[in-house]
């Protein structure tokens, strides 16, 4: 196991990378018109599909990596640069390319259910968020490590829902350059935890760094 504080930074990550507050206005754009029953219903199916695919990538995460002979430093590394190119668009107050094209956000509007394309995936738990949770599952081992890291992600969900079904009031009250701030600052603790994969991912694959 890990210690408290390590817990606390990897569901900060979680939190940063899967960004329910930066997703809101995407929420809001593809549900525009819908009544409050489907909004919510909609907002159900998000929380059990994002907590369904950080679960599997919980689980099985490193046995893909296995399967196809990747490290877990090489990953580290590559997922780093993910969620460093992602930083760098929401310190730009916008939606990273990697979690969601143009294409797609047009393609969403033509279709009547969004929850799990694209809310789902690739917008919250999109190719960082599984980056990120496959790279805690290999900092611990042990059934309490995994089980603090799976209570952390059913938080997450949670919060998830709950900043969807508040959506509507939140918006209100939070004005489009607040929502860029907030996105602003997740960017830059987003920056932060990339550079720290990068880091321990080339310490890994290069001992002689270290």
């Amino acid at each position: 196991m890990l210690g408290y504080t390590d817990y606390v930074k990897i569901f900060v990550g979680f939190l940063v990378i899967v960004n329910p507050f930066g997703s809101m206005p995407i929420f809001l754009d593809l549900t525009a018109g819908m009544s409050e029953r489907e909004r919510n219903s909609i907002t159900n199916m998000v929380a059990v599909t994002v907590c369904s695919i950080l679960l599997v990538s919980l689980v099985f995460g490193e046995i893909i990596l296995q399967f196809f002979g990747i490290s877990i430093h090489s990953f580290r590394v590559g997922g780093g640069i993910l969620l460093l190119l992602m930083a760098v668009s929401m310190m730009h107050a916008r939606v990273s390319p990697i979690v969601q094209t143009q294409e797609e956000v047009r393609e969403a509007k033509d279709k009547n259910s969004v929850a799990v394309v694209p809310l789902s995936i690739p917008l919250l738990a999109g190719p960082g968020a599984i980056s990120a949770v496959t790279i805690a599952a290999d900092r611990g081992t042990g059934t309490a490590h995994y089980a603090i890291v799976a209570a952390e992600i059913l938080v997450l969900t949670a919060f998830v829902w709950i900043v969807f079904r508040l959506s509507p009031r939140i918006a209100r009250r939070l004005s489009a350059p607040g929502l860029n701030v907030l996105m602003r600052i997740e960017g830059l603790i987003l920056s932060a935890i990339a550079v720290e994969f990068i880091a321990l991912g080339l310490r890994g694959l290069f001992p002689g760094l270290a």
